[in-house]
């Protein structure tokens, strides 16, 4: 009888001891360096966003293994995005999304992989964008640039990065909305962008504060818009866009984190937990506040959804600027 009243327990105490190590099991650390994957070369948003991160992340003691950020630029985010691909199931790589992740495979044939191919981690913030040009500008407001470009058409320049990324829209958009018509240069790196603005090269561009915050602080630059609904907190006097008279929709710009296609569920799980504390954190909100971002985090189906509104909204805007959508 003895033996029988102590069967119970004996085979609970085992279960409890496999179902433990079950669940350790399906526990991930990294045991390596972390691959973190952008689409810009060096100086542009995505590599300081993305190094920022790395940064802040360590410091934090959040990660146990250093990230190091790969530039994969060229055509548009299709060479970044394609690398993810291709990484299928890899553990230890992660990329830094935005937009034009969501904007390239819209206008762009052979971009084949879209953010539905990957696998969704964190939506991390919501970015604003501005118009700035050198300091000695003789373009104090939209509508000094916009009266020249209608002057002159096509002879007064745009830096920008990807033809389906947010500043090119922009130009596009406003382009509609006035009339007045100026060229764009792509250029592969955000510092070749802003370095072409400082340099005379060309005369605007659009540009996010996290990037040029540094050029404005030193009296480098001027902002003469804000594309976004409400002034920004930091830049009081600088009126938007539509308070310019220019009535454009606004395109949102998000930042945010995926993995590779068919990572597995223990590792989706460690980088939620990851980026759930991280956003918390006492350095991610002062650099939020430091850099003008909205506090945007989103995971699992809020994420998704996210993504499948975000791309109806940028096809109609593609559509509306007279871009050629392929998908």
């Amino acid at each position: 009888m003895k033996s029988r009243t102590m069967l119970v327990p004996m085979t609970a105490v085992v279960a409890m001891l496999v179902s433990a190590a079950f669940a350790w099991s399906q526990e991930f650390k990294p045991s390596r360096q972390i691959e973190a994957v952008v689409h810009t070369g060096p100086g542009g948003g995505s590599d300081i966003f993305a190094r920022a991160i790395a940064e802040m992340l360590l410091k934090e003691k959040l990660i146990g293994q250093r990230m190091q950020v790969v530039n994969k630029s060229g055509g548009g985010s299709a060479v970044a995005m394609s690398y993810l691909a291709e990484k299928k199931g890899e553990t230890h790589t992660v990329g830094f999304f935005t937009g034009v992740w969501i904007t390239n495979p819209l206008t762009t044939k052979e971009a084949t992989v879209t953010v539905k191919d990957l696998t969704p981690i964190a939506r991390l913030v919501l970015e604003p964008a501005v118009v700035a040009v050198k300091a000695d500008s003789p373009y104090k407001n939209m509508k000094d640039f916009i009266e020249a470009a209608k002057k002159s058409p096509n002879q007064l320049r745009q830096s920008g990065g990807s033809v389906t990324g947010r500043d090119n829209l922009m130009r596009l958009l406003i382009q509609k909305a006035t009339g007045a018509q100026w060229t764009y240069i792509s250029f592969p790196s955000g510092g070749e962008r802003l370095s072409n603005l400082l340099g005379g090269h060309v005369q605007m561009m659009v540009i996010e504060p996290q990037e040029a915050g540094e050029q404005i602080r030193a009296g480098n630059l001027r902002v003469i818009a804000a594309l976004t609904e409400k002034r920004l907190p930091s830049m009081p006097s600088v009126p938007t866009i539509k308070e310019q008279g220019i009535d454009v929709t606004i395109i949102p710009q998000a930042r945010g984190v995926v993995a590779p296609p068919a990572t597995p569920k223990e590792v989706v799980q460690y980088w939620e937990g990851v980026f759930d504390r991280f956003s918390k954190s006492a350095s991610w909100k002062q650099y939020v506040d430091q850099n003008q971002f909205e506090e945007g985090y989103l995971k699992g189906a809020p994420l998704n959804k996210f993504f499948d509104d975000l791309t109806v909204l940028m096809r109609n805007v593609l559509k509306e600027a007279g871009a050629k959508v392929v998908r």
